[in-house]
């Protein structure tokens, strides 16, 4: 069911795309000089394995999404987990979520939800993103740890001065963008107010949209949830969502110092979830981070400390209905539902909460031993309190406040060095050792009611919960440059991870509460496990890199990678303690399953080939270059010998750049191959092959920027391999109006327009 707030605006799109072409006509007509945003080549100053964004892509995508995890789609190796319309999940050669080291403006953000539905990047929105930097090799120790995937280091805008000279500085950007799938539009707004040594930036954003739809019917059509609103054949259910980010930046700069200050606030009023039993009511964060760096006689000095708080909040959205009763009929309203007495027939909803507090410091330098030798040293502090507890809401769920976790702490400490020389002209190594240690605990838990867990609360009361890990990562990295056309990268390292909160400290097996734990999106219900030790993975990796002497016209690159896990956290099937966790748990074939984290080994290994050439040159219509990629990712359990789960499959896009003048047109085909090595264990369902086009166009005009394209241009049918099990509408708790095996369906047509103008 649409927001009544999403409607009547398909009238702006239209308005919007005869904007674009009556001022492209213009500008034409009177020969106005562009101004153009060129990305210069970054693979000189580039770290080994790291990959940078251009400019350009981040602009040219930005109309498209509303999820900063998208922006990096096209890296090689990385793909993303679908979930909330703002909440993506990267996936770096198969490995995700907590398995990333993924930084905010300098800030290690954490999860604060059972189904993860506040990842780091969704603070950050895709209009305020200046940079973005992946890692998907292996990581250096110094933008590394506590991960054993590869990191992602998002950045805002850098703090902009007046030249020397200038008194002052005012400048900033307005932007406005409308997609016709589920009728989604936003806005953003920056501003600064600088002299030379002072600045001042303020930035705002807002997006909102409506359920989307697939190319095609993949159910019946009907009431969402028992009277509570009609869904189309096509309609996904649960996936509108509206956030809104703003912040202050205070800059100061003296000779070769800079202090800056960033204040910054979230509000996600709602934000529907396709692919679990809730949905997200409200997540506020405010965010507090303090940043100096100064470039001295002996190098760079770099020091950060940062405090995120966060209140999250999940319920059911109109789409969904928590019922008891009989499931016939019309059920009441939950409102009219009492917590005490009677408590027949119905819950008053499932309210879920959970408050997390994030505190962090970082220091870091960069030594000049000599012309050869940089040395990297630093450490991090981090310390991280949650408290997640679910209010009595009615029927069994009731009269005390179930405690999921209960002054959960997970602290870190960090010591790292990391030397890095440049031999010759053609060879650079890195060596790098870091040490962390990880102390975790939680307190006393206790369910709805004496009856509802009990002898799961006892033994996790009673048991020993205060644990503490010392890990050890160590990483060699080399690169290889013979000449001005070829480049070699290679490495070794090991890294490790610590379980998270929710892998180690969920206690319960009854199977309400353990389908509240779930990041993967796969209708699964999840317990944690005291006794986990942390995953340490040893990867060892390559890339081939040819490319012309500039590194502007053409590119290929290869690059084989293959790593091992020892205790990595994967699942079992529970089968004993009663309630969800019973004998017949083991032999589900055809309907989601009760599962326990628990360390086994496993094995992914894969290859990522990109590349970029041009296809004709100072044409009558411009330059045209073609590029693509592809990808392949496999990862096996060991232990078992079933396949992980959520691993992509072969895949594929391949587009047709052209440029001339002010113009930027690009023509995308995207081939993903069918999923079939899913995991048995999980009962993951397959997905068939599919194919897409996109188009999009992009034209400056002074200090204008105009974008419009279109996703999926063919309105093709399509289950995303990472889109997790269709949880989208009725009861979600008792069963789904949906039958099980049905795979979140990926958006279909979407026109899109964006403006964007700088002043």
């Amino acid at each position: 069911m649409k927001h009544p707030a999403f409607r009547h605006r398909r009238a702006l799109l239209a308005s919007l795309i005869a904007t674009v072409l009556h001022g492209a006509a213009i500008a034409e007509e009177a020969h106005v000089p562009t101004i153009s945003v060129t990305a210069s080549p970054l693979s000189e100053t580039l770290p080994p394995s790291a990959t940078a964004v251009s400019a350009e892509t981040l602009q040219s995508l930005r109309p498209a999404t509303s999820d900063t995890a998208s922006l990096l789609k096209n890296v090689p190796g990385l793909t993303i987990q679908t979930s909330g319309g703002v909440s993506g999940l990267p996936v770096i050669r198969g490995l995700a979520d907590d398995r990333l080291r993924i930084k905010v403006d300098g800030m290690d953000l954490i999860s604060a939800c059972g189904n993860h539905m506040n990842p780091p990047l969704s603070y950050i929105d895709p209009s305020n993103v200046g940079s973005a930097t992946v890692f998907a090799g292996i990581t250096p120790v110094s933008v590394g740890g506590d991960s054993i995937g590869g990191t992602i280091l998002v950045d805002s805008p850098a703090p902009r001065f007046a030249k020397t000279g200038d008194e002052s500085l005012f400048t900033g950007e307005a932007g406005f963008f409308y997609r016709s799938n589920g009728d989604a539009y936003g806005d953003n707004l920056s501003a600064t107010a600088a002299s030379e040594t002072l600045s001042m930036t303020y930035t705002s954003s807002t997006t909102q949209s409506g359920n989307y739809t697939a190319g095609d019917n993949f159910k019946d059509a009907g009431l969402a949830a028992a009277g509570r609103g009609w869904l189309d054949g096509d309609e996904v259910g649960s996936s509108m969502y509206k956030s809104t980010n703003r912040s202050l930046s205070l800059a100061m700069r003296n000779e070769n110092h800079l202090t800056e200050l960033k204040l910054g606030q979230q509000d996600i009023p709602y934000q529907g979830w396709v692919n679990q039993r809730m949905d997200m009511t409200g997540n506020d964060s405010k965010q507090i981070n303090l940043r100096h760096t100064a470039e001295l006689d002996w190098g760079m000095l770099d020091a950060r400390v940062y405090q995120e708080r966060t209140r999250h909040k999940m319920q059911f959205f109109d789409d969904k209905l928590y019922w008891y009763g009989s499931n016939t009929g019309t059920p009441p309203d939950g409102a009219s539902c009492t917590i005490a007495g009677g408590n027949t027939g119905c819950a008053a909803g499932m309210p879920m909460d959970t408050e997390g507090k994030n505190s962090g410091a970082v220091v870091k330098a960069d030594i000049r031993l000599s012309a050869r030798d940089l040395l990297r040293v630093g450490g991090e502090v981090q310390q991280y309190r949650l408290d997640d507890w679910w209010d009595p809401s009615g029927k069994g769920m009731w009269p005390n406040v179930f405690w999921n976790i209960h002054d959960g702490e997970r602290d870190r400490l960090a010591l790292f060095g990391e030397w890095e020389a440049q031999w010759s002209t053609a060879w650079l190594t890195q060596f790098g050792v870091r040490g962390e240690q990880v102390d975790m605990n939680a307190g006393e838990v206790q369910g709805y009611s004496s009856t509802f867990s009990p002898a799961d609360a006892t033994a996790f009361n009673t048991a020993n919960r205060k644990k503490t890990d010392n890990n050890i990562d160590l990483t060699l990295l080399a690169r290889f440059t013979p000449d001005a056309t070829r480049t070699i990268e290679f490495g070794l390292a090991q890294k490790t991870r610590s379980p998270n909160l929710y892998e180690r400290y969920t206690w319960s097996t009854h199977g309400m509460a353990m389908r509240m734990i779930n990041w993967t999106g796969d209708g699964n219900g999840y317990v944690g496990n005291l006794d986990l030790k942390p995953e340490i993975a040893h990867t060892v990796s390559a890339s081939f890199d040819w490319h012309d002497a500039a590194e502007e016209k053409w590119g290929l690159k290869i690059s084989p990678y293959y790593t091992y896990v020892s205790d990595y956290i994967d699942t079992a099937r529970c089968s004993s303690g009663g309630n969800a966790c019973t004998a017949g748990n083991l032999t589900v074939t055809d309907a989601f399953v009760y599962l326990k984290f628990v360390n086994q080994s496993a094995r992914l290994y894969g290859l990522d080939i990109s590349g970029h050439f041009p296809l004709a040159e100072n044409t009558a219509y411009g330059n045209f270059t073609a590029t693509g990629m592809v990808s392949y990712t496999r990862g096996e359990n060991d232990t078992t010998g079933d396949n992980l789960a959520n691993i992509m499959p072969l895949n594929a896009k391949m587009a047709v750049v052209q440029r001339t003048g002010s113009w930027s047109n690009t023509a995308e085909v995207e081939l993903v191959a069918e999923k079939k090595d899913v995991s048995a264990t999980r009962n993951e369902m397959k997905t068939g092959a599919y194919g897409l086009l996109h188009l999009r166009s992009s034209y400056t005009w002074k200090q204008a920027r105009f974008d419009v394209g279109i996703e999926n241009v063919l309105d093709t049918f399509y289950n995303h391999p990472l889109g997790g099990a269709y949880l989208g509408q009725g009861k979600t708790m008792s069963g789904t109006d949906v039958p099980w095996g049905t795979p979140v369906p990926g958006m279909g047509r979407s026109i899109y327009a964006g403006v964007n103008v700088k002043f």
